[in-house]
């Protein structure tokens, strides 16, 4: 009796599998889509005009001015970091990378500090005239930065901040605001209401479930725009060569040393020393990049999500 109902059992199983064999095969395979296909073959084209400059940047600093002008695709016949020692002593890299880490360092902290205290307020709180500062401050993102260089020197000036940390700082402070605000105040109202009202039961005041709940949920949002803000500000020109002028070159960013470097090339005919100031002008942002690529994109995806 076991072995037929075993036999019965087997029989089942293998026509159960051929039914599946043939609906699997039924089946109708996707249709190829080209347009994938011109999207990856756009996304490698992007790759190859971003990463072969900075690629020949990095080498050509590292040759001398005849392997730059005479083999400018070759590998440099010596790898000598002469160049980079020069680019860090004489042309002052050193001090002007050192300015814009403590000027985009502190502006950073003012932004997401005060950025962040904005956008919860005007996320979770209904006041009257809420949406409409909130619309004043999107509003600053829609404003070229050159259509203030003027104003803003004579505003910084009459402060008596112009070619000084603090004035720096300040602007751009308020230029990151608007974008800050926008970001943080979408991702503000994704989190659950539950939880505030939960520790408003315990007793925890605004500011305390601010900073100790709210702000901790919203660690993948912060990572995010800080990292934004980091690279923008790190690689802001206009801002600096207006505010800090010729007269306050001690306190100039790398991004204005790398431009005196380039006029002065011309002259010295130091190209190495240029391609080498640029060099340490990228690999900052680039290795910041690598390093939280993953908050990135898990910052963005988690405030699209509810």
């Amino acid at each position: 009796m076991t072995s037929h109902l075993d036999t019965i059992r087997r029989v089942g199983a293998s026509r159960t599998k051929g039914t599946d064999a043939t609906s699997r095969g039924k089946r109708k395979r996707p249709r190829p889509n080209p347009f994938i296909g011109l999207s990856h073959l756009a996304l490698v084209v992007w790759a190859l005009l971003v990463i072969i400059p900075i690629a020949w940047t990095l080498l050509a600093s590292f040759k001398t001015n005849s392997e730059i002008f005479s083999d400018p695709w070759t590998l440099p016949h010596h790898w000598g970091v002469a160049s980079w020692g020069r680019a860090w002593q004489k042309a002052r890299i050193g001090r002007y990378m050192l300015n814009t880490i403590f000027i985009v360092g502190v502006s950073t902290f003012g932004t997401m500090l005060l950025g962040s205290m904005a956008a919860y307020v005007l996320a979770r709180y209904k006041f009257p005239g809420n949406r409409f500062i909130y619309l004043m401050f999107i509003s600053g993102m829609t404003f070229p930065v050159f259509l203030a260089l003027v104003p803003l020197f004579f505003i910084v000036k009459n402060l008596g901040m112009l070619g000084t940390y603090q004035g720096m700082i300040l602007v751009y402070i308020a230029y990151s605001l608007p974008f800050t605000i926008f970001f943080l105040a979408a991702f503000f109202k994704t989190l659950p209401s539950s939880v505030a009202e939960a520790a408003a039961i315990d007793g925890c005041g605004h500011a305390r479930t601010f900073f100790r709940i709210m702000l901790p949920m919203a660690k993948p949002g912060l990572v995010s725009i800080t990292i934004f803000n980091v690279i923008g500000q790190w690689n802001q020109y206009l801002l600096p060569i207006v505010l800090l002028p010729g007269d306050a070159q001690d306190k100039w960013v790398i991004t204005q040393g790398v431009a005196g470097i380039s006029t002065s090339a011309g002259y010295d005919a130091d190209w190495p020393g240029l391609f080498a100031a640029l060099s340490m002008a990228i690999i900052p942002v680039v290795i910041v990049y690598i390093i939280f690529q993953r908050q990135i994109q898990s910052g963005l995806t988690a405030g699209a999500v509810k």
